[in-house]
């Protein structure tokens, strides 16, 4: 799998993507889809193509995704890391609100009215699998194999970003995609990623169910509630200070799980690399170009109608 097949793969899903939703609104008039199924056919429009990727390459779909053994220490570790970059990611999202809406708010009352076991299967292990498989199998593995390292992290975690398809979500699906792509070459497995993925997606959901079941009055203040730029510019600056803290911990994190999974003189290696100077491989190409145009095209056309 190379970085070529890769951009025409996730053109692939993005076309997909689009003519779900150009059919679906074709028949809005006489079909309208679920919420289950519309979380089902979203996580499969990454997996399939991501699946046909590995089989056209050829390749032992271990190879091609990195799934590794890790020790357990590690895995608690990988807990640790995921809330440590929580605040990161409440910063990014309260920075897109001063912008946009919050669309994870906009779709939560029917995400809701589901049962609580089968929201958690859709959204944090079912959807986690698949975009990991993705993201960080197939699109990073794929653009690592350029030896461009960080254009590898930053470019998979682009287009995990763009993937979400709205400029609420976008930024801090961004920052998570880097922190997981990170966390591969620390730990050397995709395991890691998949634990980490899930685990925040569980924390979400959880903490929704909990409010809703305990606490329902104050759920519904904070979805109905109107945030004004000045209370949202003051909750900036406290995640802020909180963040730059628990960030700076998850990279204490991060090399302590480099020590423990024994990737120190790979690490080691690759900043060598980075600090050589050598010529890059390439990773952009037309199809990923027309993706992203596409995706920005969407994005803009769903904020202004």
């Amino acid at each position: 799998m190379n970085y070529r097949k890769v951009n025409w793969c996730f053109l692939g899903i993005i076309m997909l993507h689009l003519g779900v939703v150009g059919l679906l609104v074709a028949l809005r008039n006489v079909y309208s889809m679920g919420m289950v199924a519309n979380l089902l056919v979203s996580e499969l429009i990454l997996a399939v193509p991501a699946f046909l990727a590995v089989l056209v390459s050829r390749e032992k779909p271990n190879r091609v995704l990195g799934f590794h053994r890790m020790k357990l220490s590690s895995v608690f570790m990988i807990i640790l890391y995921t809330f440590l970059m929580g605040p990161l990611t409440t910063l990014l999202n309260a920075i897109s609100m001063l912008f946009v809406d919050n669309a994870v708010v906009s779709i939560s009352g029917e995400v809701l009215n589901l049962p609580f076991l089968l929201t958690f299967f859709m959204m944090a292990i079912f959807g986690p699998v698949c975009e990991e498989l993705c993201f960080r199998g197939v699109v990073y593995r794929g653009y690592l194999k350029s030896g461009n390292v960080a254009g590898a992290v930053l470019l998979s975690s682009l287009l995990f970003g763009l993937m979400h398809m709205n400029f609420n979500q976008a930024p801090y699906a961004f920052a998570i995609g880097v922190s997981m792509a990170v966390l591969v070459e620390a730990t050397g497995s995709l395991w890691s990623s998949v634990i980490m993925h899930v685990v925040f997606n569980a924390q979400s959901v959880i903490a929704m169910y909990f409010y809703l079941r305990f606490y329902p009055k104050v759920w519904l203040e904070q979805t109905q509630a109107v945030t004004t730029n000045d209370d949202m510019i003051a909750a900036i600056s406290v995640y802020l200070v909180i963040a730059v803290i628990t960030t700076s911990l998850a990279v204490c994190v991060l090399v302590w799980l480099c020590k423990n999974q024994g990737r120190e003189e790979y690490i080691r290696w690759l900043w060598r690399e980075r600090k050589s100077g050598r010529k890059k491989g390439r990773l952009v190409s037309a199809p990923l170009i027309i993706a992203v145009i596409l995706c920005l095209a969407y994005m803009l056309l769903n904020l202004f109608l």
